[in-house]
C-alpha cells in the first residue's frame, strides 16, 4: 500500500485514472473534460494519456450527455459523465429519472446501467447563478439511483472507484468547495489488491469523531463544519459525535441509530434547504426507530427555502459554525 497526501480533486483524478487503466470499457464524457481537464481540473491529463476515444469532450447538452451514456451502458460500457455544475443537471433530469433510474425495473432485472454521473455541487466558491445548487434530495427521491457524496480525499478516491464498479447508476455529488482540501489517501501498489485498502462499503456511514452527548450527522461539504463544531463544543465541556453519512440513497440508518441510542440527541446538517431535505427523512426515520432513546427532538440545520442567493450573500445562506452550534445548544437545553 502507498499513502499519499492529495487534495480531493486530485484524489478523484487518480481514481478516474485507475479505473481507465483497469477496465477498457470505462469511458469519460463531459463538457471541457478533455483538453481543458474540466473546470476544476478533475480530469486533467486523462485525455492526453488515454486518448479522445475514451476521454471525450461533449457538446453543451446535458440531456445528450446522459442519453448517450445510457446507450453506451446498454452496449456494455461503463460511462462516467461529468455535469459541469450542479445547476446544469436539470436539462438531463428527464433522462436520469425516466430512463436511467427505471431501466433495471422495466426490464425485470435483465438490463443493468452502470453509469456514474459526477456533479460538482454546493456553494462556498462565490459563483454566479446556477453554479451553487444542492439538488441531492430531488434525485434521492427517485428509486433506482444510488446517491453518494464524499467529504475527504480518501473517500473521494475510493467511493468513486466503487461507484464505477457498481452495476447500478450512481449520482456522485462532489463538494466543490472541498476540492482543494488535502487528506491522506491509501492506494494499492503493484503488489496489493484494491480491496485491501477499501475504507468501507459505498453506502456505509462512518464515525468521523466519537462523542457521548449529541450526534451531528452530515455529508459532503458540511462534515468539515460539523467537525469544527465538535471541537468548539469540546471547549465548553460538550462531547459531540460526528457521523459522515457518505450516502443519501440508500441511507445507513443502522449506524445513525446506534449513535443516537448512545448520545440521545441528533442534529442533521446539510447545505440543501431544510424544507423537504434529506434531514427530514432522517429525522422521521430515527424518531420512529429510536423514540424512547431520544432526549430531545431531532433538529435540522440547512439552507433556506429560497433560491440560492448572489455570491455576496451566500455566507448568510449557507449553514456555518454558528448555526450548527446554536442547534447543538438548543438540543442540549431540553
Amino acid at each position: 500500500m502507498v499513502t499519499k497526501s492529495l487534495p480531493v480533486a486530485k484524489a478523484l483524478n487518480e481514481a478516474l485514472r485507475a479505473a481507465l487503466e483497469a477496465d477498457p470499457k470505462v469511458l469519460l464524457m463531459g463538457e471541457d473534460i478533455g483538453k481543458l481537464g474540466g473546470v476544476f481540473r478533475v480530469t486533467d491529463g486523462l485525455q492526453k494519456d488515454f486518448g479522445e476515444s475514451r476521454v471525450m469532450d461533449s457538446p453543451l447538452a446535458e440531456s445528450g450527455i446522459v442519453g448517450t451514456a445510457i446507450g453506451l451502458a446498454l452496449r456494455g460500457y461503463r460511462p462516467v459523465v461529468e455535469i459541469q455544475f450542479d445547476g446544469f443537471v436539470f436539462p438531463a433530469y428527464d433522462q436520469i429519472v425516466t430512463q436511467l433510474a427505471k431501466m433495471h425495473a422495466r426490464s425485470q432485472g435483465k438490463v443493468r446501467l452502470p453509469v456514474v454521473i459526477r456533479i460538482p455541487y454546493g456553494g462556498g466558491i462565490g459563483a454566479v447563478e446556477h453554479h451553487s445548487e444542492s439538488p441531492e434530495a430531488l434525485f434521492a427521491h427517485v428509486a433506482g439511483l444510488r446517491i453518494v457524496s464524499p467529504s475527504t480525499s480518501s473517500d473521494a478516491y475510493w467511493m468513486l472507484r466503487q461507484a464505477i464498479q457498481s452495476d447500478d447508476p450512481v449520482i456522485f455529488f462532489e463538494p466543490k468547495r472541498r476540492y482543494w482540501d488535502k487528506g491522506e489517501v491509501t492506494v494499492p501498489d503493484s503488489g496489493s489488491a484494491a480491496g485491501d485498502a477499501l475504507p468501507g462499503e459505498l453506502h456505509e456511514a462512518r464515525v468521523a469523531r466519537a462523542g457521548t452527548d449529541l450526534t451531528l450527522a452530515a455529508y459532503g461539504p458540511m462534515v468539515k463544519v460539523c467537525l469544527q463544531a465538535a471541537v468548539a463544543a469540546e471547549e465548553e465541556g460538550k462531547s459531540i459525535e460526528v457521523l459522515d453519512l457518505r450516502s443519501m440513497s440508500p441511507i445507513d440508518f443502522d449506524t445513525i441509530q446506534t449513535s443516537v441510542e448512545k448520545t440521545g440527541r441528533l442534529v442533521v446538517v446539510h447545505e440543501a434547504p431544510v424544507f423537504y431535505g434529506a434531514g427530514a427523512e432522517i429525522a422521521a426515520r430515527i424518531t420512529e426507530r429510536s423514540f424512547h432513546h431520544l432526549e430531545a427532538p431531532v433538529l435540522r440545520v440547512g439552507g433556506y427555502h429560497a433560491p440560492y442567493p448572489p455570491a455576496r450573500l451566500e455566507e448568510e445562506y449557507l449553514p456555518g459554525l454558528d448555526r450548527v452550534l446554536d442547534a447543538v445548544d438548543r438540543s442540549l437545553a431540553y
